[in-house]
């Protein structure tokens, strides 16, 4: 069974060749306190059984600088894939994913709308920002898995980006902080736009965060995650450690995210496990969307 972790953090300690320049100046506590550059995260990454990683750009540490992540894309493509970071207003926003896609060797690019530590993530009108649409448009032809941290309350404007862009897909990071109330819904729905969960192209990433909050507002996760699972299916789930994000080793992590999921047969845990991200970001037998064009 294919083992992927989608959600790792990599912090270099050559701060001469990889200096910080986090988005809105802030650089995140987690990455001073607990900093794991690559052979950190491989050893964690072995001893917790994991096939495979894809480490997400630290942009709360290096900003859209991707280049620590792609250093090692050319040492560790056996191990590792990559989601970068671009600045999705910016008049050179396609030329940087070509970049860092084809030139690098990135797999997929992530954009925040909400998070709780930079202090504006998504500048201008949010998500669906006029001067983003040659952005979307490029993603959606090349069928680019886009990771997007949001809360549920943005569901509406991504349903109608999915809308408008039919080669558009998406990863909710942090499983996109689904509404947990008794009798409400996951994510919020607009009149005239598909649930996120009918469009077939929305997958749930669970993760520690995801978990922490769920008991939080809810009182257990487990509730939750069957919800999603039941909603969007098993075969548009998967997991990811937020390691070293979230305190904990990544086997640690790990655990926490298989304590909370229901009972499944064992094709549905396979898909959960590895299965599911390995079709998105083209591992081993899988093939990824528009893999075949990168």
């Amino acid at each position: 069974m294919l083992n992927v972790d989608t959600h790792t953090h990599i912090i270099s300690p050559d701060t001469g060749s990889y200096p910080a320049a986090p988005l809105g100046g802030h650089r995140s506590t987690w990455s001073q306190e607990r900093p794991t550059d690559i052979d950190g995260l491989l050893r964690q990454a072995d001893a917790a059984d994991i096939d495979h990683l894809v480490v997400v750009q630290a942009s709360t540490v290096y900003g859209f600088d991707n280049s620590y992540v792609a250093d090692q894309l050319a040492r560790h493509a056996d191990r590792i894939s990559g989601v970068c970071s671009v600045d999705f207003l910016s008049p050179k926003a396609v030329d940087d994913l070509r970049h860092w896609i084809d030139e690098r060797g990135f797999s997929g690019v992530r954009i925040r709308a909400a998070d709780g530590t930079t202090a504006v993530p998504t500048p201008g009108r949010g998500l669906d920002d006029e001067r983003m649409a040659p952005v979307w448009q490029f993603l959606s032809d090349r069928r680019v898995p886009v990771c997007i941290q949001m809360h549920a309350q943005h569901a509406p404007i991504l349903a109608g980006l999915l809308q408008q862009y039919p080669g558009l897909t998406v990863i909710l990071d942090h499983a996109g902080r689904p509404q947990v109330g008794d009798d409400t819904a996951l994510y919020p729905s607009a009149a005239g736009a598909p649930r996120l969960s009918e469009t077939g192209r929305v997958f749930i990433k669970l993760t520690p965060p995801a978990v922490l909050r769920a008991q939080r507002e809810a009182g257990s996760a487990a509730p939750v995650v069957r919800a999603l699972i039941e909603e969007f299916g098993a075969a548009h789930v998967m997991w990811g450690s937020n390691f070293p994000a979230s305190a904990g080793s990544l086997a640690e992590l790990a655990d926490l995210i298989r304590a909370q999921l229901p009972t499944l047969d064992a094709t549905d845990l396979e898909l959960i496990a590895g299965g599911t991200a390995g079709r998105l970001y083209g591992l081993g037998r899988g093939a990824g969307p528009g893999a075949e064009d990168r």
